[in-house]
This record gives structure tokens, C-alpha cells and sequence, in this order.
């Protein structure tokens, strides 16, 4: 069943999700060569803290910490570790959620330590633009197909796959809720949209093949030929006047 939220419901997810928000803003400006991831997902969840709201990530099915931080080949869901260093040139994904008052928001982004090759500024801006066309469906009559059809015709443009083992989802009261939303599909199937959806949205983007593999701390998704990855994410209401970007706070 999907959740349909009402007036009030979206004004307290808007509250989580700007709070989500701020915190990628927070994590943007703590990135530098030399940062531990650790240290980096410490900032993100005091900031949360800060905020009462409550980490939504942090013990979700055992997940260890506040965000999910992943590097360079590595696709979603990395562990944050006090000796594991962003160095000058990676590209890192940081994915956050946060919990406040009844109600999540889910937010990703890429970001560039220091100066990335063209390559990776390149897949950076595309797996952006991506998102931005598929959140452009996100309108009411469209269907889910509509949304991934969207992304993925935009990234085979540039050569890119996209990932097809892990997808978007509804997100609201809980972090994953229905509908799943595919970074692919056909455009008019799937299932329809009405005002009152909230969805993740969230691309994830492989500069290689589409093949991905989990690490063995169960976890970690990287790409099976080591090719770099990029992931951009916001939570999306679909609204009677067209899509609502919860958690894109400038």
C-alpha cells in the first residue's frame, strides 16, 4: 500500500527534510584531503542531533553509523571508518537521513575532494542532471516508469549505466516505503502518481557497466569492474503543481 500524505503530513516532512538537507550542507564544507570518513559522519549526525531530530540511518538494520559514506568505486551504503581518509581526488558519495517528529527525509549527494579528474566532474554533473529529469516526471498522472525512463535515457547520452540492483523508494513515516522507484523503465508503466506521494529519487550512476557486488561487510555495494560511481538523491513530493524537491536546500 502507498502513503498518501496529507497537508499536514508534508509540513512535518518538510521539517525532516530540510534538516537532512542542511546536514549535506554540513558534510559539503567539512570535506577535505584528510578527513576520516569517522570523523566526517560525526559532524553529519551531531548536526542532526543538533536539530532533535534523530539519525535515521544510525542502527537501521545494524547499519553502524549516522551516514553512509562511500568513495570513488564504491556505489552506497560505505561504513565510515576513523582510518579510512578522503584524499585529494576522490570523488565521495554521502547519503543521510534524518527522523523528526513522525517523519523522514533521504537526501544524497557527490562531492569532489579538492580537484577530480574530468571523468569524475563529468559523471558528477550527469548523475545530477539525471536526477533533475526524472524528478521532473515526478507529476501527477505520470506513472513510475516515467520517472527511471527519464534518468536512464539521459545517462546512456554519456556511455554511463545506471545501477539496477538498488532503487528508489517511497519515504515518509517510514524510510522505505512503497513504491519502488527503478532508475529505469518504460515511459507510461508503472505505477500511477498522485499528489500526496513523497519518493526518494535517487540515481546511482556507474561510469562503467551496470554489474555491482556487496562487499564482505555486507554492506558496502561497489561496482564489479571497479569503474567510478556517483549517486544524487532528494526526497520528491509529487504535488498538484508539479514536484516538490523536500530536501534540495540551498
Amino acid at each position: 500500500m502507498i502513503p498518501i500524505k496529507n497537508t499536514e503530513q508534508l509540513k512535518l516532512m518538510r521539517q525532516a527534510c530540510r534538516i537532512t538537507g542542511e546536514a549535506l550542507l554540513v558534510a559539503e564544507e567539512a570535506i577535505r584531503p584528510g578527513i576520516s570518513t569517522k570523523a566526517l559522519d560525526s559532524v553529519i549526525r551531531a548536526y542532526i542531533e543538533k536539530c532533535n531530530a534523530r539519525p535515521t540511518f544510525l542502527g537501521y538494520g545494524g547499519f553502524p553509523a549516522a551516514a553512509c559514506i562511500s568513495i570513488n568505486d564504491e556505489v552506497i551504503h560505505g561504513i565510515p571508518a576513523e582510518d579510512r581518509f578522503l584524499t585529494e581526488g576522490d570523488i565521495v558519495k554521502v547519503d543521510v537521513g534524518a527522523h523528526y517528529r513522525g517523519f523522514t527525509g533521504d537526501a544524497a549527494r557527490t562531492f569532489a575532494v579538492g580537484t577530480v579528474s574530468q571523468e569524475a566532474a563529468a559523471l558528477i554533473r550527469a548523475t545530477e542532471e539525471s536526477f533533475r529529469r526524472g524528478a521532473a516526471a515526478a507529476v501527477v498522472g505520470n506513472r513510475i516508469g516515467d520517472i527511471g525512463s527519464a534518468v536512464d535515457t539521459y545517462v546512456r547520452e554519456f556511455g554511463y549505466s545506471v545501477v539496477r540492483k538498488f532503487v528508489g523508494h517511497g519515504v515518509g513515516a517510514e524510510l522505505h516505503e512503497e513504491p519502488e522507484v527503478p532508475n529505469f523503465g518504460t515511459p507510461g508503466r508503472g505505477v500511477r502518481l498522485f499528489a500526496g506521494m513523497t519518493l526518494a529519487i535517487e540515481p546511482m550512476v556507474n561510469a562503467g557497466g551496470a554489474d555491482v557486488r556487496i562487499l564482505p561487510n555486507r554492506w558496502t555495494v561497489v561496482t564489479v569492474d571497479g569503474s567510478l560511481s556517483a549517486h544524487y538523491e532528494n526526497t520528491v513530493a509529487v504535488t498538484p503543481d508539479g514536484p516538490e524537491l523536500m530536501t534540495d536546500i540551498k
